[in-house]
């Protein structure tokens, strides 16, 4: 196998990828924000009526086509695969921690790199903390951590999570059910055609390249593969270049309108739960959604935990506030994490260590790239 070819591949594919969430960006996706798993998680969670912040409901398409742009993929490549039965409750409550790091931090391993992109330093920052929670969870690895095996199940089994969201799709079009933020990160996004055909091509791209944020450095620490590190340079080159050439490059840290804040302990600590808990699930919240399009009943627990996680960050008003500016007196209101945030990170990341150092079978599930 030529390993250099492979790489350059992935780097382009990663070059488009980027290029998918710049053209979301430039349609009316938030600049800062272009395509986030955990953001439009939580807003297609607000949306079906799971938690009441009016200005974070809408059921972003992009989600949508995430899942069945990967399953229409793997079945015309022949690699959707149905399973079940590993740690499904563990799981879960992984995917709950995995979204609280993420509205801590305020955005999901992909926002971390398109942040990044835009001279946001807070993202670097926090980037220091995912590469730790990586790390942890690779130690976790290297000590026999295991979630057990998933065995293969009926194939209409793995296609639970794709109708649900083609459901949810019928319902944004052809009806009024669902809620839709009229101000607010919510209310900006580009028309749902576009949106929807970006989720799709970024969900079919993402699965043939097997693109997963936590994995690409848990692969560098433990076989020293940097193959899928072409793919996050490739969003990160691409938006960097966007963000550069329509004026959107902020080199700071308190930054109105980037929907981030400054106190740089809890962004740390944030990511780090979620790359943590990223490892021991296997995968990072896109990997997951891409997982469970192409029949991994697993990663759609995991997808239903932080779904279920977004609604509970809200309605007990464990998410951060990003920093903005007061609009009566113009002053600068730096963003902020609230105690009941903090104190729920702390019991996520205690309930991450024991998860990850009491599930050493060693006869457990032997993950594959696929």
């Amino acid at each position: 196998m030529n390993y250099k070819n492979l790489k350059v591949k992935l780097g382009i594919i990663g070059l488009i990828c980027g290029a998918i969430a710049a053209a979301l960006a430039y349609y009316g996706n938030p600049a800062n924000m272009a395509f986030c798993i955990g953001c439009f998680l939580r807003d297609t969670a607000g949306a079906l009526g799971l938690h009441q912040a009016a200005i974070v409901q809408y059921a972003r398409p992009e989600i949508i086509g995430l899942v069945i742009g990967a399953f229409i993929i793997s079945i015309a490549t022949k690699e959707y695969k149905s399973t079940a039965g590993s740690s499904p409750m563990t799981r879960f409550v992984l995917g709950i921690i995995i979204m609280i790091g993420t509205l801590i931090f305020l955005g999901c391993p992909l926002r971390m790199v398109i942040r990044m992109s835009a001279g946001d330093l807070n993202a670097w920052v926090a980037l220091i903390g995912f590469i730790l929670g990586v790390g942890t969870g690779v130690i976790a690895l290297k000590k026999g951590f295991s979630l057990g095996r998933a065995y293969t199940t009926n194939k209409v089994s793995g296609t639970v999570l794709p109708v649900l969201m083609f459901g949810v799709l019928l319902l944004a079009v052809f009806t009024t059910v669902l809620k839709t933020s009229v101000a607010g990160p919510g209310s900006v996004h580009a028309p749902l055609a576009i949106s929807l055909v970006g989720g799709l091509a970024f969900g079919a791209l993402a699965q043939k390249s097997r693109m997963c944020f936590a994995g690409s450095i848990r692969d560098v620490m433990l076989m020293k593969n940097f193959d899928l590190l072409a793919v996050i340079g490739g969003v990160f080159v691409t938006m960097l270049i966007f963000n550069i050439s329509m004026g959107k490059f902020v080199v700071g840290f308190d930054t109105p309108g980037v929907i981030a804040h400054s106190d740089h302990l809890w962004n740390i600590l944030g990511m780090y739960a979620v790359g943590f808990a990223a490892v021991l699930a296997g995968g990072c919240p896109l990997r997951q959604l891409i997982l469970s399009g192409q029949g991994s009943s697993d990663a759609a627990v995991t997808v239903f935990g932080m779904i279920f996680g977004a609604a509970l960050c809200h309605n007990l008003k464990l998410a951060s506030s990003g920093t903005a500016l007061n609009p009566q007196t113009g002053a600068l209101v730096p963003g902020a994490v609230p105690l009941n945030g903090k104190i729920a990170l702390i019991i996520g990341i205690v309930v991450l260590f024991i998860i990850a150092f009491t599930n050493n079978r060693k006869e457990g599930l032997k993950f594959s790239k696929k």
